[in-house]
């Protein structure tokens, strides 16, 4: 592809998503030129047509937007805040992983240097990088993501959250829980199927309808999150508690381990014992917002 009227790209960072981050930019027809601490990361990179910078200062001057994907925020400022780093002008995207704290402190650092600073997060292995499946989550300003948002959907599926530096990674840690949830249950129950002869992938559709079903609810109950009030519309707490004890009883008849429902069960103990018994189940955001200590 003819790259000359695309957008250059610098990458800092070449484990294996900054490599995969770099390859998706060179398909797409951008002049890409990478740095890495091990410069022999480049190797496949530099064949496939990509520029080596010598130092990182080098690697900054030759795109207009630089992506950083390295071990962590500290080694982000390593880098960057060294006195021969001129990042005055410079837009950077953020793509390591830290939390919102990390994040925002970063914007701050960014900015009082004179740099556009977006944050963001990658919902996806490095193999699915360049594809629609890939989700790149983005924060920080909206007149900065939308100035390189065509470069940026090189990436995948870009999605910009908010001004607010933190969303990106607020929302990936959100979309784990999500994740670990789904297959924590899903494990749960194949282990209790199993006690029968029930192999997992006779047990699949039938979870994959349920984790469908559950899905469906989830603007319902947000409506009532959101308003405060949790009128028992469908089913109570107290209702779902005693299903969670049956849960529990069944696993360990079975002898399978019950340690999750009994977790979510003292949870619900608890909002009952705060009087929420006869509210539908979104009641327990209280609890899931309060810190437990150790």
């Amino acid at each position: 592809m003819n790259n000359t009227t695309q957008t250059p790209v610098t990458i800092i960072g070449l484990g294996r998503m900054g490599q995969a981050l770099a390859s998706a930019f060179l398909e797409a027809g951008h002049p890409t030129t990478v740095w890495n601490r091990t410069a022999s990361k480049a190797d496949q990179l530099v064949a496939d047509g990509a520029l080596l910078a010598p130092t990182v200062g080098d690697a900054l001057k030759a795109g207009s937007l630089t992506i950083v994907c390295v071990t962590d925020y500290q080694a982000m400022h390593v880098l960057l805040g060294a006195d021969d780093i001129e990042l005055d002008g410079m837009t950077l995207v953020n793509l390591t992983s830290g939390d919102s704290a990390q994040a925002r402190e970063a914007a701050q650092w960014a900015e009082q240097r004179g740099a556009r600073y977006l944050d963001g997060a990658i919902m996806a292995p490095p193999q699915a990088i360049g594809s629609v499946g890939a989700v790149i989550l983005h924060s920080g300003s909206q007149e900065d993501f939308e100035a390189h948002e065509t470069t940026l959907g090189a990436l995948g599926t870009v999605t910009y959250l908010g001004a607010d530096h933190g969303l990106a990674s607020l929302y990936d840690v959100a979309g784990l829980a999500m994740m670990w949830s789904v297959l924590n249950a899903w494990l749960q129950g194949a282990a209790l199927l199993r006690t029968a002869g029930v192999d997992a992938a006779t047990y699949a559709p039938f979870a994959q309808r349920m984790a469908t079903e559950v899905a469906g609810w989830l603007p319902g109950h947000a409506e009532q999150i959101d308003r405060g009030s949790f009128p028992a519309e469908v089913a109570s707490l107290e209702t779902h508690v005693r299903a969670m004890a049956h849960l529990i009883e069944e696993s360990e008849a079975v002898g399978v381990n019950a340690e999750l429902p009994k977790l979510i069960k003292a949870m619900a103990d608890r909002a009952i014992a705060a009087g929420h018994g006869g509210e539908q189940y979104p009641v327990l955001i209280e609890e899931f917002g309060k810190p437990r200590d150790n």
